[in-house]
């Protein structure tokens, strides 16, 4: 069973569809209701825990507040649609985003809107 805290995010990630829009880290997790925790490690494992739990979820939608990318499939689903994706040549991929596809709440801080079901 999931936490409420993956359930949270799991909500903030299907905004992020709905808006076809990015996030990050720490964003995410304030939207979600939680502290990112110390250089972003409780959403982290938060996010890891969606993408167990909800495969089909667009969890490659969040990025690391550095631009860095969470692995290779991250980059692929990235450059799916259209984001600038830039590789070194230790093949760590970092993010170059248009600030306009960054999603921002205008009350960043709530947490996200209950919904019926989870991963429509």
């Amino acid at each position: 069973m999931a936490s409420s805290r993956a359930q949270a995010v799991a909500e903030v990630l299907w905004e992020l569809k709905q808006a076809n829009k990015l996030g990050t880290l720490s964003r995410v997790a304030r939207r979600a209701g939680f502290s990112p925790g110390s250089n972003g490690k409780t959403i982290a494992n938060v996010l890891d825990g969606v993408r167990r739990e909800w495969p089909h979820l667009q969890w490659w939608r969040v990025v690391r507040d550095d631009g860095l990318l969470i692995d290779s499939a991250q980059v692929r689903y990235l450059t799916g649609i259209g984001v600038n994706v830039e590789v070194d040549g230790a093949g760590k991929g970092s993010v170059l985003v248009d600030e306009t596809l960054i999603m921002i709440w205008t009350d960043e801080g709530d947490p996200a809107p209950a919904r019926a079901a989870v991963g429509e």
